[in-house]
């Protein structure tokens, strides 16, 4: 008998179905991997501008998931991206991966994807025509990257299934958000408006995440602010505030896990101080360490391996083998009228505020910017909003006592949005009213003050311009039934019924509950205003009160998950026409027909009924079409190799905390290679006589990697990797080092690495 059930155990250890274990409600597991997406050519998805191409990066994008499982069975996972939004194509074709993978065991409707709407990511990877024409269609690179990334989370995570368990806890930031359409959200009922304080929802709820045996592994939160620090001007990759919040939090763990910080905050500036704590016996004479830093010389570039800026990358395998490192991701929530400008918005021509009810200057559009806490440095901007929700995040996961406990359960249902019939409440009496194809009011095409749009559209237009009108109807004839149905939104662009060369928009969308315990995802296909997220939220904390096991229940608004439609506000704001509304896709009556399907996943999962499928979303893949020209062939000037540099660092220079080190290397096109979980630049520490030691690379927020070829269409380009030193920086011998990858005439792909000369870094 013993020796079955030995055998029993170690089956089930080994089996993809594990046990929990008798301490724990829960199996947890967390795993993160690299999504940067072509680091050149392909245009930024987010303020739709054909030239805003990346041309370098800032910090690189992840994936991040979690899973708990329950002890009958029951798992859910849940990803945040560092993407603009969620693919339905890259949903599609993940769960079609994990069920080669795993079987049944992650599907659709247990499965979610959320992006945190970074402005600065490649675009290219949806798979409705509007929102790849910006990028000159599919782009596979973008697109394949993103899918490996959200894959190989979820295995990680899947991986590391241990038991453990969850904790909750919510807390205010007031600074790091402010409405950008506030005449829209004052046409909401003077009464409801009553009910909150401020204008955007200022509540941050973290998820903590403790393995019984390692400890704190992770932290999932959401807060609703645009990572729209990086502005439309930007060229350079880049998570934005929320993919900062994660590096800053990530790395603050991790130096407080390994006993090497003193206090819970971060360094002044945002950035880790590590070498210090790694390399014993620094030198602190400077006449020594400069004639230690003449010796090294700018060498030749010379031929690298595929993996060389992997294992060379500053974050690699974790100090402890059998522990992953500690995931931290900051996910979106109703942030489809909130600003991370906090300052406001202003003329750029005269410094006066914007028009109130129309975000204009003048009468025009162009000239409205919102301005960060930074301004005019969005790099700081991004920065300070990054760092006060990891600030508020710290304090929340450091308070969190809440323990999560209760059942694992889902629900997801496919939705055609574009003909629903909603029964709402019209003065006490129920009424039948229908949603409308999917359709752009004029306004959307003013863009709002974080990225304004151009022309003579502004926001707040619910009439439309006699010439745009004529240009619309050379494109497509409305109906009279969809003019009807969308007003008061004047139609620019009828997407839900242009087909050619294959659909503009989505007409169903998954919608999706989570739940873990006491806490609650609702997945949203988009982007959500303040007030309609509340109402969605209240609408589903109604029925799920009903019974005794969510009394105390926390609902999360999972923004951007699953697909991408746009935007929901309420029927009010749909009626002042701002950006918002004009981007409400199916007419008046979005907001509720999204509050009356989910009330219907939430009956079903109170009463543990099932909910029926819907219609299927099509599988678009087959029918993309890239005009986005490929790498024909890497060159540099006769006599030159890749690698060596363009532009040195003067020879005895000697730099201090908060100067920028800048060289630049003759190099290749970076889509030859994204250097995945590696790294295009690197800042070396000298460690004894030879030893050169990762510092930073450019997953940190201190060193950027920016590319350029010499003119357009030229073969040859060049890297320049500008290094802001951090404070508290170690003093020593430094050196800046490029890794990549040259396609060669007949299609080779050959690595490549160079290297500066050494500088002295003093305190």
């Amino acid at each position: 008998m013993r020796f079955w059930s030995i055998l029993l155990l170690l089956v089930l250890l080994k089996s993809d179905v594990m046990v929990v274990d008798c301490g724990s409600d829960y199996l947890v597991g967390l795993g993160s991997y690299d999504i940067t997406g072509p680091a050149a050519d392909v245009n930024l998805m987010g303020y739709a501008k054909t030239e805003q191409v990346a041309s370098g990066i800032h910090f690189r994008l992840r994936a991040r998931a979690f899973i708990v499982a329950a002890s009958k069975g029951n798992r859910v996972v849940f990803v945040n991206i560092d993407a603009c939004m969620a693919s339905q194509v890259v949903t599609t074709k993940v769960i079609e991966r994990l069920r080669v993978r795993y079987g049944d065991l992650y599907t659709e409707n247990n499965v979610a994807i959320s992006g945190t709407h970074t402005h600065a990511g490649p675009g290219g990877y949806l798979q409705y025509f509007l929102y790849i024409i910006t990028s000159y269609g599919f782009v596979r690179q973008s697109f394949d990257v993103i899918v490996d990334g959200i894959e190989k989370s979820i295995v990680q995570a899947h991986e590391n299934l241990r038991p453990g368990s969850i904790f909750v806890d919510e807390g205010e930031l007031l600074d790091a958000g402010v409405n950008r359409s506030p005449s829209a959200y004052l046409n909401n009922p003077a009464l409801e408006r009553s009910k909150y304080k401020y204008n955007v929802d200022k509540e941050m709820t973290l998820l903590k995440f403790v393995d019984e045996e390692w400890g704190p592994v992770g932290s999932f939160n959401w807060f609703a602010t645009h990572p729209t620090s990086m502005g439309r001007r930007n060229s350079l990759i880049s998570g934005d505030n929320k993919g900062a919040a994660s590096r800053f939090m990530e790395d603050w763990f991790e130096k407080k896990d390994s006993g090497r910080m003193d206090s819970d905050v971060l360094e002044d500036d945002g950035t880790p101080q590590r070498i210090s704590n790694i390399i014993p016996g620094l030198r602190d004479n400077h006449h020594e360490l400069l004639e230690v830093a003449a010796s090294f010389q700018s060498p030749p570039g010379r031929p690298a391996t595929k993996t060389s800026s992997v294992t060379k990358r500053v974050r690699g395998a974790p100090r402890n083998a059998d522990k992953p490192r500690f995931v931290a991701a900051f996910c979106q929530s109703n942030s489809g009228d909130v600003s991370p400008n906090v300052l406001g918005a202003f003329c750029l021509d005269t410094g006066l505020p914007c028009d109130f009810n129309h975000s204009t200057c003048g009468g025009r559009n162009e000239l409205c910017y919102g301005q960060g806490p930074g301004y005019p440095d969005e790099f700081e901007s991004t920065r300070i909003i990054g760092e006060r929700q990891f600030r508020k995040a710290a304090d929340l996961f450091n308070a969190a006592d809440e323990e999560i406990k209760g059942e694992v359960d889902f629900r997801h249902a496919y939705i055609d949005f574009s003909k629903l019939e909603v029964t709402i409440s019209d003065q006490g009496a129920d009424k039948v009213v229908k949603t409308c194809p999917a359709a752009m009011g004029f306004a959307f095409a003013a863009g709002t003050t974080d990225g304004p749009g151009s022309f003579d559209f502004k926001q707040g237009d619910d009439k439309g311009s006699p010439f745009w009108k004529l240009v619309r109807n050379l494109v497509l004839t409305l109906s009279r039934k969809q003019i009807d149905c969308q007003h008061p939104k004047p139609i620019l662009l009828d997407t839900g019924e242009m087909n050619i060369p294959y659909d503009w928009a989505p007409s169903i969308l998954p919608i999706q509950i989570l739940r873990v315990g006491q806490f609650i995802i609702l997945s949203i296909p988009g982007e959500i205003s303040t007030m309609a997220g509340r109402r969605l939220r209240d609408a589903v904390k109604t029925v799920l009160s009903s019974h005794k096991d969510f009394e105390n229940v926390h609902i999360v608004i999972s923004a951007l998950s699953n697909a991408y439609s746009q935007y929901a506000t309420t029927y009010e704001e749909y009626h002042v026409q701002r950006y918002e509304g004009a981007s409400t896709l199916y007419g008046p009556h979005t907001l509720n027909a999204y509050i009356q399907e989910f009330k219907k996943l939430a009956k079903a999962l109170v009463s543990g009924q099932p909910v029926e499928s819907g219609p299927q979303p099509p599988n678009l893949l087959d029918k993309q079409v890239c005009l986005l020209p490929p790498v024909v062939v890497d060159g540099t000037p006769f006599g030159v190799n890749f690698g060596d540099v363009f532009s040195d660092i003067p020879q005895n220079s000697t730099f201090k905390s908060g100067e920028v080190v800048t060289v630049s290397f003759w190099s290749a096109c970076p889509r030859n290679d994204l250097m995945t979980e590696g790294t295009f630049a690197l800042v070396e520490f000298l460690q004894g006589k030879d030893t050169w030691v990762p510092a930073y690379d450019d997953d940190d927020f201190c060193l950027r990697f920016k590319w350029s070829r010499r003119f357009q269409l030229s073969p040859m380009s060049k890297a320049t990797m500008e290094w802001r030193i951090p404070q508290g920086v170690t003093p020593g011998v430094y050196r800046i080092s490029h890794f990549g990858a040259a396609k060669g005439l007949f299609g080779s792909i050959n690595h490549f690495t160079g290297s500066s000369s050494a500088f002295v870094v003093v305190a």
